[in-house]
């Protein structure tokens, strides 16, 4: 019995990259050259079978870039180039807003995305001299 189960997980598992391509967003998208591949990942409808997937690495590589920048700039020399208010506002909530910034700034949806994530991260949360 145990072998069946064994034999059905490892179909399932070589099955899978055929299943990651049947939504609105594809593998491809992942890999992010741009701050329009980044939109997508992260506005992709609920109908979509990567939703979570794409939710999830969306969060985080803003999440992710966000702390390297705070690790990077910490300690006596360090300049923080972003300050957000204490409390800090929910992810999500900052996700919505940076969606609506790049809405507005369409002309950096050909940029590297984590470039035009700092820009609005340094016009939304400056430091303050």
């Amino acid at each position: 019995m145990k072998g069946k189960w064994l034999v059905l997980f490892f179909v399932a598992l070589l099955c899978a990259p055929a299943w990651t391509t049947a939504g609105a967003v594809s593998e491809e998208d992942f890999i992010l050259d741009t701050t329009d591949d980044l939109v997508t990942i992260c506005t992709v409808p609920d109908s979509d079978p990567l939703q979570k997937e794409a939710i999830s690495f969306c969060i985080g590589y803003l999440v992710g870039a966000y702390h390297y920048h705070v690790a990077e700039n910490s300690g006596p020399d360090g300049k923080l180039l972003v300050c957000p208010p204490d409390p800090r506002p929910p992810r999500a909530e900052v996700v919505k807003m940076f969606m609506g910034w790049v809405k507005q700034h369409p002309e950096y949806k050909n940029d590297e995305p984590v470039e035009t994530w700092f820009r609005f991260l340094v016009e939304t949360y400056p430091c303050k001299p």
